[in-house]
């Protein structure tokens, strides 16, 4: 049997295939104007005997697709799960949002905090900033990584955290400090969110932020704790939708 998890994002939608319980099909796409319509075609050519939805635009898929949904933290929780069964805590910085999930020594869920309310310190704000430094995303981490001091930023507003790092670089402030003190203000306000419900122990980094070397070596350092990011770490939600669609097939 195989099942299908779907995770729509405000920025990318990804599908997972699971049969037998192995991943046999992963595809991503950048969200578009029409999600229905991407999510569409990441489906199109890929078979499947049941398929759950999760994400920013889960009930916009239920209402067309007539599929269930399952809300991200579930999804991430069973995601985790997937990958190792070793993390007390679960950290995701999506596009629009940032999760913090503590779990139990089952993998359990325990309890949650979500900042959801902008976009401040979530791989949006990421995107901007690097524009404004006339970085790519890539270009953006390792500039960061080798910065032998870290400039400071006041502002996690977009808007406003914009308008102080093109300040600060028409006053001769150098790009690669200014793009290390961009990744620290991330990595506190996430490990912010962590210290408040994490257990000790390892921290399950999802999310696209995870593919960002220097927040994830960055949060080790201000957690103090080893941080593990699984091989693709933006379809943990979509592979914990098709756990669940699995588990209800």
């Amino acid at each position: 049997m195989r099942y299908a998890g779907i995770d729509i994002g405000s920025r990318t939608i990804k599908l997972a295939v699971l049969e037998n319980g192995k991943l046999v099909l992963s595809r991503k796409s950048v969200t578009s104007h029409n999600p229905l319509e991407t999510a569409q075609d990441l489906m199109d050519g890929a078979v499947f005997d049941g398929i759950i939805a999760t994400g920013y635009g889960r009930h916009l898929i239920k209402g067309h697709f007539a599929c269930p949904v399952i809300s991200e933290i579930t999804a991430f929780v069973l995601g985790a799960r997937f990958f190792t069964t070793t993390c007390g805590s679960i950290l995701d910085i999506g596009g629009q949002d940032t999760k913090a999930i503590s779990l139990d020594s089952e993998g359990n869920l325990c309890k949650f905090e979500m900042n959801d309310r902008c976009a401040a310190g979530t791989g949006r704000f990421l995107e901007v900033m690097a524009t404004v430094l006339g970085f790519t995303l890539e270009e953006f981490s390792a500039a960061a990584l080798s910065a032998r001091r870290a400039g400071k930023i006041n502002s996690m507003c977009t808007v406003f955290a914009e308008s102080e790092v093109v300040s600060l670089t028409s006053q001769g402030a150098n790009r690669n400090e200014v793009a290390l003190g961009i990744h620290k203000a991330i990595v506190s306000r996430s490990a912010g969110l962590l210290k408040r419900v994490a257990p000790p122990g390892r921290i399950f980094f999802a999310g696209g932020v995870a593919l960002n070397d220097c927040v994830r070596i960055l949060l080790e350092n201000e957690m103090g704790r080893p941080v593990f990011v699984p091989p693709d770490p933006q379809i943990v939600g979509a592979i914990g939708a098709a756990l669940s669609a699995s588990e209800e097939g």
